[in-house]
């Protein structure tokens, strides 16, 4: 079974190696944590918030490369928005570009990364260790970007025991009666669902009731839970249908231009 572990601030965005960065982070207060700064984020529309994470991949990729400043254009293209959309969503964490100048990278990712609670580790745990449970445990993106997984867990026997790798450590599946003590251990406030739809409200209700407040659901199920609790779903099968909604106009579109001709 994972043991406890003490989640510290985190003291730099992962995958940035920049030295202006280094330089930033070491005058900012980034011992301050994300439930104490809700002011940053308070008023921020929903979307905006989802398009946070591609401003903050693209800046991470461009301090890598020793960017210092990048325009509102050249952030926007990289993100795959427009250069109006950027600047709007921008707005609401402060004005932080200069006219004629741009955004100096380094400082806007570090306002980005404080705005998304990426300045501090989270625990996470993972209920539901098949095929996708395996894959999501062995990400690497968790790690990187400040998710700490804390706890596996199943109610399959041949799944409870197994030692899977997380992060490059050793984590052994537990039994899913354990939950609770793991969580009364680490805190964890994360939960991700990655078990059949049949398990998946009962398993959202037993994380709620152990402190879980924000749940990540990979199950085809829409989950019933109290005020309070976030929930995104990633449902792959209607990803896929969308996917082929698109193939099927084109194929029209096609078709209709081919009988024109």
């Amino acid at each position: 079974m994972p043991s406890s572990a003490n989640f510290a601030p985190r003291e730099n965005v992962p995958n940035v190696s920049a030295i202006t960065y280094a330089r930033k982070l070491v005058s900012m207060p980034v011992s301050e944590s994300p439930r104490a700064s809700t002011h940053l984020r308070s008023g921020i529309p929903e979307a905006t918030v989802t398009r946070l994470p591609m401003y903050h991949r693209a800046l991470v990729a461009m301090a890598a490369r020793g960017t210092e400043l990048v325009s509102s254009e050249e952030l926007a293209t990289a993100s795959g928005v427009s250069s109006a959309k950027l600047r709007k969503d921008l707005s609401f964490l402060g004005s932080y570009g200069t006219r004629g100048v741009g955004y100096d990278a380094n400082f806007l990712l570090y306002q980005i990364a404080r705005a998304l609670g990426l300045t501090q580790e989270w625990a996470v745990v993972i209920v539901g260790v098949g095929n996708l449970g395996h894959a999501l445990a062995g990400y690497p993106g968790f790690a990187s970007r400040g998710f700490h997984v804390v706890g596996l867990f199943d109610t399959d026997p041949n799944r409870i025991g197994e030692t899977v790798v997380v992060g490059g450590v050793d984590v052994t599946v537990a039994d899913i009666k354990t939950l609770p003590s793991v969580m009364q251990k680490t805190g964890a406030s994360i939960g991700v669902i990655a078990t059949p739809e049949s398990a998946a409200q009962s398993v959202s209700d037993l994380l709620v009731r152990h402190g879980v407040t924000s749940i990540l659901n990979f199950a085809p199920v829409l989950l019933d839970v109290p005020q309070g609790v976030d929930v995104r779903r990633v449902d792959l099968a209607t990803e896929l249908q969308i996917l082929a909604f698109h193939e099927q106009r084109k194929a029209e579109v096609a078709l209709g231009s081919s009988n024109a001709g």
